[in-house]
């Protein structure tokens, strides 16, 4: 068994330990070469079965193994807009699911620079326009869109958020609940927010997208 299947395998048991995957929701996936390897549809992310993962082309071809989830355009964009991407993680937490029913807070971010952590391990992560699970006219608008970002919300559907590794992706998707999290926790309340400057000297520390 290759390295990547396992990875993957574990990054679902961690997910789905820690409540972020409920049921059969979510996928994962982590690039080898010019090849994806992807969680096929219906999989619980607890029990990922590493020697029956899809495997397709970056352009989405479908080579071997079962049917893909049907999230497979979200991965393969976020793999072809961006050459450092490594993995992709698409969960369906209930946190950042109820974040992206929400207006966002900018054009570039969904979510305000509430933490550190946030703008550290995450960064700018925009709202895409609603659209159907699957849809491949939402995966074109990820992959086009003219400013940098690592994750995504989905409106009214979920986070999406790439990695340099499936450790990193799967970190930034676990920073990102924990940002919705306080977000709707703080609700209407009065909040200080990191200052534009604040924002932007962590983003260039750590490597982040920040752009205000």
């Amino acid at each position: 068994m290759s390295t990547a299947r396992h990875d993957l395998a574990a990054a679902g048991a961690r997910l789905a330990s820690l409540g972020l995957s409920p049921g059969s929701s979510g996928n994962l996936s982590i690039r080898e070469g010019s090849r994806v390897l992807i969680t096929p549809t219906g999989t619980d992310l607890s029990a990922i079965d590493a020697d029956g993962l899809t495997v397709l082309d970056l352009d989405g071809t479908h080579r071997e193994g079962p049917r893909p989830s049907k999230e497979f355009p979200l991965h393969t964009a976020f793999y072809r807009r961006d050459p450092a991407a490594q993995a992709v993680v698409h969960l369906h937490s209930r946190h950042a699911t109820a974040a992206s029913c929400r207006l966002a807070w900018s054009e570039q971010s969904a979510l305000p620079p509430l933490t550190p952590y946030f703008v550290m391990r995450v960064g700018q992560t925009p709202l895409l326009p609603y659209a159907p699970p699957g849809d491949a006219r939402q995966a074109a608008e990820l992959e086009q869109l003219p400013f940098p970002f690592r994750a995504a919300l989905l409106q009214n559907h979920g986070p999406v958020v790439s990695g340099t590794s499936v450790t990193a992706a799967v970190d930034s998707a676990i920073e990102l609940e924990e940002t919705a999290a306080l977000v709707l926790a703080l609700g209407t309340l009065p909040k200080r927010l990191l200052t534009a400057e604040e924002a932007s000297a962590l983003a260039a520390k750590y490597g982040t997208p920040w752009t205000g």
